[in-house]
């Protein structure tokens, strides 16, 4: 199974709502998006992605676009790329694109910039998948929303639910969520399921429970969460070439559950179809994951087609801690037909590129800085040139886990309560 560069137009079936359908990328299957709850293929289990018959180009969106009074930025400025024309929104998107000059001298690359998922309102890039995600369960009439979380999804569900005002359950591997964002989870009214089992455990009886109808899943293995997630993708190519003249080279990103690399790969592709961006000009598409939980990068080193799930993972990169990557039949395509790769990195890598992040004054949680920590490691080995322009994007905010911050950090420095004796101690 691969997914084309270059897909040909699309011609809307039968079974469309408003040019819109589901289609399964396995077996090409098609179906109608909103007549009836479904996550996988109905005839091969196959993954699904949301289809449109005639994408829109970078100059149809905003106020010239679908939608006339559609807000100038943010995920919603691209509604005419995206199953509704509004959503349950907080608001979500238009996060900083930011220069980071010594890093940038530090590695060794012509341009570097952050695309800091973190800035968005619960501090992760996963509200752009919720603000659709919700929005979908309300046209399909559901009451509870349900996800496995390594926390940052708990977060957004339950903060998207909340505004939504739906019930919102979440599966966590007890133990192993940072403090920061269980606590989102808590205020914001979700009930929290603390399971005796890792992440994909907690997955596994999601989607159990979603097959006999109990909840409506909300992980990237809904394929309505990946086009919110995709609009990363668009803001990346607009600023960048706004800024530049062309698009980046390559977008190095963590690599989890896979659904933002496959998001993004979705968005070089409708850009293709509609012709805002040449094959030649798609940048490649590059996974970090942690050495700790990295069956990605092993099915990429290997040639293989499908991952193998890893049972036991372990990373202090807590949101990236997944054995089991669900979307990597969409990613996987992803690297490969962009011409770029995957590598694992270490921890403690993870922790040197956290704190040279906040060097630059951009406060990351250790899985975003995974970014960092490959680009610096594929560049130190020659896999990237010192000609190219590369986009890190980091996915959380440094206070979704405090605690890696504190001890990622310098420690507080005890003085006495004496002015003279503080600057004493300054000058030793």
């Amino acid at each position: 199974m691969s997914l084309s560069l270059t897909a040909p137009a699309q011609t809307a079936p039968s079974c469309a709502d408003d040019g819109v359908w589901l289609e399964c990328i396995a077996c090409g299957e098609q179906f109608a998006p909103f007549e009836e709850i479904m996550y996988t293929c109905r005839a091969c289990d196959g993954l699904l992605e949301v289809r449109y018959a005639n994408p829109p180009t970078f100059e149809e969106y905003g106020s010239d676009g679908r939608v006339p009074d559609a807000p100038d930025r943010g995920v919603w400025r691209y509604a005419a790329s995206l199953p509704f024309d509004e959503g349950v929104s907080l608001p979500e998107g238009d996060t900083p694109l930011h220069k980071a000059p010594r890093l940038r001298d530090s590695i060794g690359v012509n341009r570097l910039r952050i695309k800091h998922e973190g800035m968005n309102p619960t501090g992760a890039f996963k509200d752009r998948g919720m603000t659709v995600g919700v929005r979908v369960a309300k046209e399909l009439g559901v009451d509870r929303l349900a996800c496995a979380s390594t926390g940052n999804t708990s977060a957004a569900l339950a903060a998207y639910g909340a505004r939504g005002g739906m019930e919102t359950l979440v599966l966590l591997p007890k133990g192993k969520v940072a403090a920061g964002k269980i606590a989102q989870a808590s205020l914001h009214n979700a009930r929290i399921l603390e399971v005796d089992g890792n992440f994909d455990a907690c997955l596994d009886i999601v989607q159990e429970l979603a097959a006999r109808g109990e909840v409506y899943l909300l992980n990237s293995l809904n394929p309505f969460r990946l086009e919110g997630q995709k609009t990363i993708g668009f803001e990346i190519l607009e600023e960048f070439h706004a800024d530049h003249g062309h698009y980046p080279d390559r977008i190095v990103l963590p690599v989890g559950n896979a659904g933002n690399t496959a998001a993004l790969y979705k968005a070089f592709r409708e850009l293709i179809q509609a012709g805002s961006l040449a094959p030649e000009e798609v940048p490649k598409l590059t996974g970090v994951q942690a050495e700790g939980a990295a069956p990605m990068v092993e099915a990429v080193e290997n040639g293989a087609d499908a991952i193998r799930r890893w049972e036991s993972v372990e990373t202090r990169a807590t949101a990236i801690r997944i054995g089991n990557p669900v979307n990597a039949p969409k990613a996987l395509p992803g690297i490969r037909n962009t011409g770029g790769t995957a590598v694992a990195v270490s921890d403690d890598e993870i922790t040197a590129a956290q704190r040279d992040l906040a060097g630059e004054g951009i406060g990351v949680e250790p899985a975003s800085a995974a970014s960092v920590a490959g680009l610096r490691k594929l560049r130190s080995n020659g896999t990237i040139g010192a000609d190219e322009d590369v986009v890190c994007l980091t996915t959380g905010h440094l206070l979704k886990d405090p605690d890696a911050a504190f001890a990622a950090g310098d420690d507080p420095e005890p003085v006495p309560n004496d002015t003279e004796a503080v600057i004493e101690h300054l000058a030793e």
